[in-house]
Order: structure tokens, then C-alpha cells, then sequence
């Protein structure tokens, strides 16, 4: 994949992966995957999985320093009550930094190329309360960047942005046509130079990838309508995740920079996805 690990461009995203994680991984960055998506949340991921099917990676020659390895803290509601990562009775800023330290251990790493605020808390100002307290992650040297999921609101999003004094890097949501594909939110992501990762790209847009429009693209380019898509999003400055296990689509995820749509053919595809 041609980018630079520090901004990649596609993400290998590892949630429901349970047993399977490791070895996935490992696959997917023997492939080519440079940039890596988990969570602090044993509910939905094999965080330690990750870290291990890494170690298989490092140990066959890739350099850490070729990765991006981006991980998140999962407020209470949103974990497994079972299967805590941090203690459930501490401050929330003790939660932000045992959660990072927990990570920190699973990926075998000495830094997290980014930590993302995996939801905001019920209020801004216990959202703010977190989001300082990963700050201070950052400037202990453990975590690189910063970034937001599951966020469409704008509103909150601003008011972080405002409020922080590191800056959100990274805004991660859902891309679907039930929020518009967050045109506002991408709008001004690329005001403020954050960048927009989409996940459920592929799982909740079967609709788009049966397009006439995709569908004559793919046959023009010799490629899969989901490879066309996938073309569109980084080149309208959506950073796509993948969680796929399959080697053969791995392997088509990463062909889409070997191609590139022209500005009539993305002008298409803002049409297929205004319809």
C-alpha cells in the first residue's frame, strides 16, 4: 500500500475476530496492511490477539516504526462488565490511563500511534473530563495522536475540538446513508485537518455497490465494485476500514491504490450517493 504509516490511508480493522485475531492480523500485514484499527474492549475485541498477531509480523522482518497502530478507550457502557480492562470504581482519568497501559501491554508496543475516545460520555463535560485525561497520555509519551468515534454529532465534535489542547486528529464513524455520510461532519474534518475513518463501509452500503454507476466503474477499470468504492472514499478524503478475512479481498483492498477515478467518475459517485 503506498502512504505514509503516520496518515495511512486504509485501515485493517479487527473487531469480532475472537480466536481467529492473531493469526489475521499477521496475515493482513504480511500483505501489505500497514495500519492497524483495535480497542480496548474484550467484548468486541481480541486486543491481545492484536499484539500477538503483530509480534508474528515484527518477528518476520516488518518494522514497528512501518505501522500505525491505533487503539481506543471504551467508557463503561460501553464494555462488558465481565471483562474489564481498567477498574470500574477509579476516576475516569485513572480508567484513560490504566485502559492505556492495558494497551500498551496487549500490542507489545512502548507507543499507541493513536488513542481514540471510542463514544463520547453522556455530557460534554464528562466527555472533556476523558478527553483531557488522554491528553495527558499524550504528553507522557504514550500515545502520538488523538481522535473521536461514534461521533455524528457535530456539535460535540466542535466543542471538543474547541475545548482540547491537542487537537483531535482522527474522527472515526460510521459511514451510511442514515447520517448523510456525515457530509457536514467530513466538511469540517477537512476544514480542520482531521481525518475522517468510516467503518461499515462495505456492510452498510450493498445498496451503492449494486449501483449502476459503481457497477459500470468496476467493469471500465477491470476491478470489484467494492474496490471501486473503496477508490472513491480515499479519494473524497475517507480513510475506509477493512475487516476482512479473507486474503483474496485483503489483497483487493489493498490493489485500490493501483488505480485511481477520475473527477468525472467521482463526480458519478457523489451522485449514485446523493440519490
Amino acid at each position: 500500500m503506498h502512504t505514509d504509516p503516520a496518515t495511512p490511508r486504509l485501515l485493517y480493522g479487527t473487531a469480532w475476530k475472537k480466536a481467529a485475531t492473531r493469526s489475521l492480523v499477521a496475515q493482513a500485514i504480511t500483505l501489505g496492511f500497514r495500519a492497524i484499527d483495535t480497542a480496548c474492549q474484550p467484548r468486541h475485541y481480541d486486543e491481545a490477539g492484536v499484539g500477538a498477531g503483530i509480534a508474528d509480523a515484527l518477528a518476520a522482518g516488518v518494522a514497528r516504526d512501518a505501522l500505525y497502530l491505533q487503539t481506543k478507550f471504551t467508557p463503561l457502557a460501553g464494555q462488558d462488565p465481565q471483562g474489564l480492562p481498567y477498574d470500574a470504581a477509579a476516576p475516569l482519568a485513572d480508567q484513560v490511563a490504566q485502559s492505556c497501559a492495558t494497551s500498551l501491554r496487549n500490542l507489545r508496543t512502548t507507543h499507541l500511534d493513536a488513542l481514540v475516545l471510542h463514544s463520547p460520555l453522556p455530557t460534554l463535560s464528562q466527555t472533556l473530563e476523558a478527553w483531557r485525561a488522554m491528553e495527558a497520555r499524550v504528553e507522557a509519551g504514550e500515545v502520538r495522536r488523538l481522535g473521536l468515534s461514534n461521533c455524528p454529532d457535530l456539535t460535540m465534535l466542535r466543542a471538543v475540538h474547541d475545548a482540547a489542547r491537542i487537537k483531535p486528529s482522527v474522527l472515526q464513524n460510521r459511514f451510511h446513508d442514515k447520517t448523510g455520510y456525515d457530509r457536514e461532519l467530513r466538511a469540517y474534518c477537512h476544514a480542520q485537518g482531521i481525518v475522517y475513518q468510516g467503518f461499515w463501509t462495505l456492510t452498510a452500503n450493498p445498496h451503492r455497490l449494486a449501483h449502476p454507476t459503481v457497477q459500470g466503474l468496476a467493469r471500465r477499470h477491470g476491478r470489484t465494485p467494492a474496490q471501486v468504492f473503496f477508490r472513491y472514499l480515499t479519494q473524497r478524503d475517507v480513510v475506509p476500514l477493512t475487516g476482512t478475512t479473507s486474503a483474496a479481498h485483503m489483497q483487493e483492498d489493498l490493489a485500490i491504490f493501483d488505480f485511481a477515478l477520475d473527477p468525472d467518475e467521482l463526480n458519478e459517485v457523489d451522485h449514485c450517493l446523493q440519490a
